[in-house]
């Protein structure tokens, strides 16, 4: 017995020290912290604007305080009902389009989710070379997308082309309880081999990047740029039909962190 509880404990101090290894190779290489207060970091942010994708009815704006803010160590996007130019509604995308570029590594976003219905708060990438070879071709990995029709789930995704071009998708999403009640961690541990999804430290879905090659380039083996931004649903949509009663919505992000 007391060689078995030995044995035991030398795994566990194995695994244990595996962790310990694997955590100090990693450098952080990027991040914004949210230590500031204001519009958000224009060195690491750039903006969507206007209609954006999927038949949305929010106007994405640019360094509008009412929709993207900084203050307390939060970032806040903020969905509103308002007249604005030829919208019904406004929020904010912020994207690390032409500031920052990543492939591989541990992308780290500790947020906490709006509820309500048409609700649709992301975490995601996009190739750098979507402008040339169009979506989803430059392949697209949803770190964490959250629908308040489906409030006890988050989302975890990767869209990309098939071996005879077309468009598919494989992802998860786990069953959590309540995550619009607390702040939690979103995140993929992303390689030349995988992807790996987590909510907090739970793993919940793997991807093998082997899938998406497709007798060309692979887009999971390319430069992607981050994404976060507030969504509106509708009937149409996997945001699914909002309603107005739950404005004004805002999704706050405490900070992203970017690991080699």
């Amino acid at each position: 017995m007391k060689k078995k509880f030995a044995l035991l404990t030398l795994s566990i101090w194995c695994v244990f020290a595996s962790a310990q290894e694997n955590a100090t190779k990693r450098h952080l290489v990027w991040s914004d912290e949210f230590n500031y207060s204001g519009l958000p970091d224009a060195q690491k942010w750039a903006y969507e604007t206007g209609f954006v994708r999927n038949k949305e009815p929010q106007y994405y704006t640019s360094k509008r305080l009412e929709n993207a803010r900084v203050k307390n160590g939060v970032l806040t996007i903020e969905a509103r009902k308002e007249k604005y130019k030829d919208a019904e509604y406004t929020s904010a995308s912020l994207i690390t389009l032409g500031k920052q570029h990543f492939r591989y590594g541990r992308i780290e976003v500790r947020a906490k989710v709006c509820k309500g219905l048409g609700g649709w708060p992301a975490i995601w990438m996009l190739g750098t070379n979507r402008e040339l070879v169009k979506w989803p071709n430059c392949g697209e990995i949803d770190i964490m997308e959250y629908v308040g029709k489906d409030s006890a789930q988050v989302y975890g995704t990767v869209h990309f082309p098939d071996a005879a071009g077309r468009y598919t998708y494989e992802g998860k999403k786990p069953v959590l309880g309540k995550p619009y009640e607390d702040f939690h961690v979103y995140a993929v541990d992303w390689n030349a081999d995988r992807i790996e999804f987590y909510y907090d430290s739970l793993k919940y879905f793997v991807f093998d990047l082997n899938k998406a090659d497709a007798g060309t380039e692979n887009p999971f083996r390319k430069d992607f740029y981050l994404l976060l931004n507030l969504a509106l649903g509708h009937a149409g949509n996997l945001g699914g039909a909002l309603n107005d009663k739950i404005l004004p919505l805002k999704y706050e992000v405490d900070y992203v962190r970017v690991y080699q």
